[in-house]
């Protein structure tokens, strides 16, 4: 894999190369205040290791003359699945959210989500934003302007009962994070109940569900090693992965001076997005570890069983190609670009 990545330790780093070598003086009075909103804590992972950082890195950028102000939780009203429509109506200045929590809206983007598809985020995220850039900008992403697209580490299976074979998905109820994961369950003989990740604990504790499919990363600040006991991870590509945007109201970056556009573009994109997707999948390690202390029993497939696994995915694999083609989309050629642009990636 590119070293440009795993060399970069943060982005303040990143902001500072951008802005020249000396730090910079920020303005006390910001010429622009931007509003960002998700649906997080901000003590939650991204938020705190991912987000803050990137806020920071854009007023090191901008010398000061931009600021922006970060409203996690939901802070300024609505659902999770309302933050797309809140950047594109400029309700909010800039989003964090998933596609997926708009089924239908963003097609292409579930290419990332097909079963089997990843196993090294950083990979992944830097494959999603150069897939993005050739065929999302002008179709999926028309409506803002894009400045980050990434994937979280494999996705794992936290269940109240041990999934260790595809039988054992009978009579679960399972929360899916994304049409394409609802399908895959159900074809699993699961009953697939879609939410968004902070509606999860509750569920859970209610027996709405009986578990969900997460990546290892949120699963700590979620605690959902106290509510359930089994967690099936695959030691090749996971059973799915999510996709996540970091969004900007279209008319709001346009009427940014073309310098400020430029210094916050100089801290997003391509490096970071790699750079976001390899920090999360980095955060898996001691989340994992925590369900591990909680003494629940963590079941690792191994890769040479990933190809039945795969083989019992292909239909859900096959009526995605299928549905794009109806809409008009090569989901046929999607598929193939995205495999060929993760392998690129991962050296």
């Amino acid at each position: 894999m590119s070293q440009r990545f795993t060399r970069r330790e943060s982005f303040a780093l990143a902001a500072g190369a951008a802005a020249l070598a000396a730090p910079p003086v920020l303005a006390d009075e910001p010429e622009v205040t931007l509003r960002l909103h998700q649906f997080l804590p901000l003590t939650s992972f991204v938020p705190a290791h991912i987000l803050t950082p990137w806020i920071k890195a854009v007023e090191e950028a901008t010398q000061g003359r931009v600021r922006i102000q970060h409203y996690p939780s939901m802070q300024l009203g609505g659902k999770p699945t309302d933050l797309v429509d809140q950047v594109t109506d400029g309700v909010v200045d800039i989003v964090w959210t998933l596609p997926g929590y708009t089924p239908g809206r963003f097609p292409r983007t579930e290419v990332m989500e097909l079963p089997f598809m990843v196993a090294e985020a950083e990979a992944a995220s830097a494959a999603l934003w150069e897939l993005a850039q050739a065929k999302m900008i002008d179709t999926d992403f028309r409506d803002f302007h894009l400045l980050g697209t990434w994937v979280h580490g494999p996705g794992v299976i936290h269940a109240n009962k041990a999934v260790r074979n595809i039988p054992d998905f009978e009579g679960l109820k399972l929360r899916g994070p994304s049409r394409v994961t609802t399908k895959l369950l159900e074809h699993f003989g699961a009953t697939a109940v879609g939410m968004p990740v902070p509606s999860v604990p509750e569920a859970l504790s209610r027996g709405t569900i009986d578990g969900a499919l997460l990546p290892w990363e949120v699963s700590a600040s979620l605690h959902i090693g106290e509510l359930v006991h089994h967690h099936t991870q695959f030691a090749g590509p996971s059973i799915y992965t999510a996709s996540f945007i970091l969004a900007m109201n279209k008319e709001r970056y346009a009427a940014l001076d073309p310098e400020l556009q430029a210094a916050i573009d100089s801290v997003s994109g391509a490096d970071f997005s790699a750079q976001a997707g390899r920090l999360q999948q980095a955060e898996d390690i001691p989340s994992r570890q925590a369900a591990m202390d909680l003494g629940n029993e963590i079941i690792t497939i191994p890769a040479e069983d990933t190809p039945m696994w795969r083989d019992a995915s292909q239909p859900v694999i096959d009526a995605w190609v299928a549905e794009m083609k109806e809409n008009g989309v090569p989901g046929d050629e999607l598929l193939e670009t995205a495999r060929a642009l993760i392998e690129k990636h991962l050296f």
